[in-house]
């Protein structure tokens, strides 16, 4: 339940709990919150139970957990039905992505080939290339909706 409270956060909320409470009422005052806490547990449980005979027996083995999106979808693709196993067992990322690589990289060089005898890029852009600063007498351009 309060899984991502760290132990400084938790002398802190005792330390604010002293301090507005006072040591006197504090007992009494987490007493009432546990007694509500288990209020709300058992109404939740109550719920959950009239749900369920309401559904009838063929919801028996239905979870609430299975509500959340998260469980519901790899709940379904862990099962063996839609035979995903196979698929994501057949699939090796490495090999799939060194084609890839391997195309590109033929295809780089057969493209780099016919160009390099008629001295043109061939349409190629050259990335490595830094933009030529604009010369000292060039003033940069105005733009009068920006002002």
């Amino acid at each position: 339940m309060f899984n991502d409270i760290g132990p400084l956060e938790l002398v802190t909320i005792v330390v604010l709990a002293v301090l507005v409470f006072g040591p006197d009422k504090l007992p009494k005052v987490i007493q009432d919150v546990m007694r509500t806490i288990r209020k709300i547990r058992e109404f939740s449980e109550s719920a959950k139970e009239d749900i369920r005979q309401e559904l009838g027996p063929e919801f028996k083995n239905f979870e609430f957990e299975d509500l959340n999106p998260k469980t519901f979808v790899r709940k379904h693709l862990d099962s063996d039905e839609l035979g995903l196993k196979e698929i994501r067992n057949g699939f090796d990322l490495k090999k799939e992505m060194a084609e890839v690589t391997d195309a590109v990289h033929s295809r780089e060089a057969d493209s780099a080939a016919p160009s390099s005898g008629s001295g043109s890029a061939g349409g190629r852009i050259d990335m490595t290339k830094k933009p030529e600063d604009p010369g000292r007498d060039d003033r940069p351009p105005f733009d009068a909706d920006a002002t």
